[in-house]
């Protein structure tokens, strides 16, 4: 995904950003990595985050271009996966465990996918173990399966992308001072996909499985990321409180999602353009719902939300080239003869006084310089679940903190 860094901001009354003045080259992706620079960068517990599709990435290759209709074509499918999991059919979850953290792994008896390193052996490991079947912690995969005595997994994705092989433990290694010891993972066997060359997928959900629910002890349940402006940059996944969360964090609380563990549901309140706050009854956001995802691309909104949305930005816009719609972004615009563009300022409003300034570079998806789209689309019903995504969370510090039951948002986390 290719988006922009603001190069200024005009000032209105009383400090509120009143407009960005964004340069138009800055749209367009860097051919060079520019590592950024936060405060996370020093903690101990902190991983490096980078755009599989950017020049930081060793997941890149020159002759396989990032495709942009492939991007939101799968966005568009986690999408209605998202909704088909948290939907009120009486029937739970489709595809138990999302939570699980997984790599592929050898022997390939499937097939396997190509990573950019080696693939993990767990014969080459003293300190990897299968788990058994007659385990508690099998019974909470909810029946993938079962090989003998030991415990199987099987997991599928919204695109038809899968991983299976055996349920297992062994130490994990998050920075060469952290590790953990007897974490439970899947590893795969049997793997196929848009995996991007990664070696994995981490779990990060609130259920008995993920990531966070097995290092509760370690670090409380709290995690933090932040996304890169652009490709160019580099973002941080954070573990642990590790001096607790800047004072510039503000935090509104989490809420339930419906029939759902695997999502973290957000109370939306209210959207402004220009510093004017939409006309939206507030039941048009509670009436669906709201969850965070930093694996969906584009926001989704109740159509009710989006259309006033739609209609603020265009007429702030009036004095810029309409662009052809692409795909299902139909608010696009060609900046291909503009040097610098002035962009309205997009707020959310979530439960708790929390008001959220997007970055300049979470107001658009660029195609490229003469295609410029708004980075929102509708559901197909006010009814339908909303969903916050990545684009919109870029360069803010995103807070989880999962045992006090809220979510934060600092400006400025990485560039």
């Amino acid at each position: 995904m290719i988006c922009f860094m603001h190069k200024g901001y005009a000032y209105g009354v009383e400090g509120k950003i009143s407009s960005h003045t964004v340069s138009v080259s800055s749209l367009l992706p860097s051919p060079s990595c520019s590592p950024s620079t936060s405060k996370a960068s020093s903690r101990k517990s902190t991983l490096e985050v980078i755009h599989k599709h950017g020049p930081c990435s060793p997941l890149v290759q020159d002759n396989n271009p990032l495709n942009h209709s492939e991007v939101l074509l799968q966005d568009e499918s986690r999408v209605k996966w998202i909704q088909s999991q948290s939907s009120n059919h009486g029937n739970g979850l489709k595809d138990s465990p999302c939570g699980l953290t997984w790599t592929q792994c050898e022997p390939c008896v499937g097939s396997c996918y190509t990573q950019s390193e080696p693939i993990f052996n767990p014969s080459q490991s003293s300190s990897y173990a299968n788990i058994s079947r007659a385990s508690a912690s099998c019974s909470q995969l909810g029946g993938s399966g079962c090989s003998g005595s030991t415990c199987l997994y099987s997991i599928k994705y919204a695109d038809q992308s899968f991983s299976r092989g055996f349920f297992a433990t062994e130490k994990l290694t998050i920075t060469p001072t952290e590790v953990i010891d007897n974490f439970e993972f899947g590893c795969g066997e049997n793997n196929s996909g848009t995996f991007g060359g990664a070696a994995g997928l981490m779990g990060l959900s609130d259920n008995s499985i993920s990531f966070v629910e097995q290092t509760a002890t370690k670090y409380g349940k709290y995690f933090s990321y932040c996304l890169p402006s652009t490709p160019s940059y580099t973002g941080h996944l954070t573990f642990g409180k590790d001096g607790g969360a800047a004072s510039s964090v503000s935090f509104t609380p989490l809420s339930t999602v419906p029939q759902s563990s695997e999502f973290y549901g957000i109370s939306i309140v209210g959207i402004s353009v220009d510093g004017n706050p939409l006309s939206i009854t507030s039941t048009v956001f509670s009436s669906g719902g709201a969850v965070i995802d930093s694996g969906t691309v584009i926001t989704r909104l109740p159509p009710t939300a989006y259309s006033a949305l739609r209609t603020a930005f265009r007429n702030a816009m009036a004095n810029y080239t309409m662009a052809p719609a692409f795909l299902f972004l139909d608010t696009c615009y060609d900046f291909s003869k503009e040097r610098t563009i002035t962009v309205p300022p997009i707020t959310f409003s979530f439960a708790g006084g929390v008001d959220v300034d997007l970055d300049p570079s979470g107001i658009f998806y660029v195609v490229k310089a003469s295609q410029v789209c708004l980075a929102f689309a509708p559901n197909r019903a006010d009814s339908n679940l909303g969903i916050y995504g990545n684009t919109q969370q870029k360069t803010f510090e995103v807070v989880y903190d999962v045992a006090g039951g809220k979510l934060g948002f600092g400006s400025n986390g990485c560039s």
